[in-house]
């Protein structure tokens, strides 16, 4: 953390990225996009001025200018600045298209566009015009999956038959998806799910969490950006109690990764977090089709 106003820099410099990842409420659960613009225009406007007002403080009076704020290590500290518009980037190119999960090809081309281009938009802009390269796609660590990984693999299997189910059919958010009762609709069905899942974890860890990690304890970056994630699962269909159990996924798998350092793994969980929902998601809409779920 920059160490040019002391500790009270770490506490303002929260401050924008609240307003940042804030705009995800704004877009996707109030659905109010010119107050999401103006949470990101905030955000990044406070940035730039805390960043500047921290470069003039750390320049010796009557001497060179400084270079931008410093590190610890004495290094030029990156920039809070150009990491929050890489997120707002990617949030600004998200909202642009409605998130109700719908199956025919128009919407799918939507989604494909607008998702992709979320997570490719941050990455070039990070890569090609700032020099950087705190957003990546770690696939795989370079040690084995241990008892404890392959454990909670066959946990969430069994979490998510006996809540899903439930969650989905009592509440009646099932109905947030459309019907699938064909063998087309529930294939595009299990295409969609499993993109969107994939996407969550590059775009919400591998973009969002991997750039606030940059300039916030692993805590606090992890509960902003379970903010944005949940908030799009929101809009996507995850409604009535569902935050119940959006909020715990999101923050671990925030943690996973920061055990794991492995993108496969994190997918591999939300892969079969999403594999149960398919399947609750099939047999909501065909009683007696899929006979596995206690509800």
């Amino acid at each position: 953390m920059i160490e040019v106003a002391g500790a009270r820099a770490v506490d303002v410099r929260v401050v924008p990225a609240v307003l940042v990842c804030a705009a995800a409420p704004a877009f996707f659960v109030l659905e109010t996009p010119w107050l999401g613009w103006a949470l990101l225009a905030a955000g990044i406007a406070s940035a730039w001025f805390i960043e500047r007002h921290a470069a003039s403080a750390a320049t010796p009076g009557g001497g060179e200018r400084s270079a931008g704020p410093r590190a610890a290590d004495g290094r030029r500290a990156p920039s809070l600045t150009r990491d929050l518009s890489l997120i707002a980037l990617g949030l600004l190119i998200v909202s642009v298209i409605p998130l109700a999960a719908e199956l025919d090809d128009l919407a799918m081309l939507r989604f494909t566009l607008a998702l992709g281009g979320a997570v490719a938009a941050p990455y070039l802009v990070s890569r090609f015009v700032y020099r950087d390269r705190t957003i990546g796609f770690p696939w795989r660590a370079h040690r084995r999956w241990g008892r404890l990984q392959w454990g909670w693999l066959v946990a969430v299997l069994v979490l998510g038959w006996l809540i899903l189910p439930f969650y989905f059919i009592t509440s009646g958010v099932y109905q947030n998806w459309p019907v699938v009762d064909s063998p087309d609709l529930i294939a595009r069905l299990f295409v969609g799910v499993g993109a969107v899942g994939i996407w969550d974890e590059l775009f919400f860890i591998c973009t969002v969490f991997a750039l606030l990690r940059r300039h916030f304890p692993d805590a606090l970056a992890n509960v902003l950006q379970a903010i944005v994630f949940v908030s799009f699962l929101w809009e996507l269909g995850y409604r009535e109690w569902g935050p119940v159990l959006t909020i715990p996924f999101a923050l671990l798998q925030g943690f996973i990764f920061l055990r794991t350092h492995s993108l496969a793994y994190v997918v591999t969980v939300h892969l079969l977090f999403d594999a149960v929902v398919f399947g609750v998601l099939v047999h909501a809409h065909n009683p007696g089709l899929l006979p596995i779920f206690l509800v």
